[in-house]
């Protein structure tokens, strides 16, 4: 299996499992916080983001509820 194939089951997961991701995205964000300094949590941040983004779980805000434009 190469990368590309890896990916799109990474993918294919996120997009059957997306509640499981979120949790695995801040399961892992929470590890990396506890183990560096403070001074690299807003990098963790931004990295967890962007893989909320890239798997298209990024339409939710920190509270948990939809952010459509209500």
């Amino acid at each position: 299996m190469g990368f590309d194939d890896a990916l799109n089951k990474a993918k294919d997961f996120a997009n059957e499992n997306p509640d499981k991701v979120e949790q695995g995205l801040d399961g892992a964000s929470d590890q990396i916080k506890d183990r560096t300094p403070d001074s690299v949590d807003g990098h963790v941040d931004s990295g967890a983001d962007a893989a909320r983004d890239h798997f298209g779980l990024g339409g939710e805000d920190n509270d948990g509820e939809d952010n459509q434009g209500n």
